[in-house]
């Protein structure tokens, strides 16, 4: 990375939870944070510059993305991008027989084609910062269960864009992704209806006793975006407490 040059990171899907860590974590990384979502910017956020974008519309529409190009350009000046992070995501629950063709598109365009598309977008940008591309993918990248196969498919596909585009762009870019398992979140908890037995057992179901914490998530993402770890390239990274590495089986 230029010392001359200033950093800067975009994080997609900036609003949610884990979004906002990510912001927080770069932020007093040192880093100039443009945040990217579809909702309108919380209030509190402190960062360079907040974009209320659609997505999904850069990768359907050649002209609303080099409308976003433009204003990142405004934003970064000569700095180049040092760290793209591809965090914005959906979940739409459901299996064979109900998932439907909106639901696969909404899904594919928002979870894998929308990070391939910014990287495309802004790859000179990246590169020219010497900068990082993470991923933020899942543990549903491999192991998974009932009513998530949209989901699941979708963030296998992004752990293993992430590979091929490490290896197609070489020395040029870094692409790296996480996969978090359970992260304490509002949509989470909620999804255990805030119910404290319910939430025990989960915690219990990884060998560390405990979910994950999107503040730890964060400091991740600052430490593989950081210079000194100029080897570390199309890693897929469990950040799953262990969990990943569980047999399940009754003892």
């Amino acid at each position: 990375m230029n010392d001359d040059l200033e950093r800067y990171c975009l994080i997609t899907g900036c609003a949610g939870d884990i979004g906002q860590s990510l912001v927080k974590g770069f932020h007093s990384a040192g880093y100039k944070v443009i945040g990217v979502d579809i909702n309108p910017k919380p209030a509190n956020m402190i960062l360079h510059r907040y974009l209320q974008i659609d997505i999904s519309r850069i990768v359907n529409e050649e002209d609303y993305a080099i409308d976003f190009l433009s204003e990142i350009k405004k934003c970064i000046k000569k700095n180049g991008l040092s760290v793209l992070i591809n965090n914005a995501a959906i979940q739409i629950l459901g299996g064979v027989e109900t998932l439907d063709r909106d639901d696969w598109v909404n899904t594919l365009e928002v979870n894998l084609l929308a990070p391939f598309f910014l990287t495309k977008l802004l790859l000179n940008h990246i590169e020219h910062a010497q900068g990082s591309v993470i991923n933020i993918s899942s543990i549903h990248a491999t192991l998974t269960k009932s009513n998530f196969v949209a989901y699941a498919t979708s963030k296998s596909a992004l752990s293993g864009l992430t590979k091929s585009m490490a290896v197609d762009l070489g020395d040029r870019v870094r692409i790296n992704a996480i996969e978090p398992a359970a992260i304490e979140t509002g949509m989470l908890l909620a999804g255990f209806n805030n119910n404290p037995d319910r939430i025990k057992e989960l915690k219990l179901c990884h060998p560390v006793g405990e979910i994950g914490q999107a503040d730890d998530l964060s400091k991740l993402a600052v430490a593989i975006a950081s210079d000194g770890l100029s080897f570390l390239n199309g890693a897929c990274i469990p950040f799953d407490g262990g969990v990943g590495s569980r047999l399940h089986d009754p003892e």
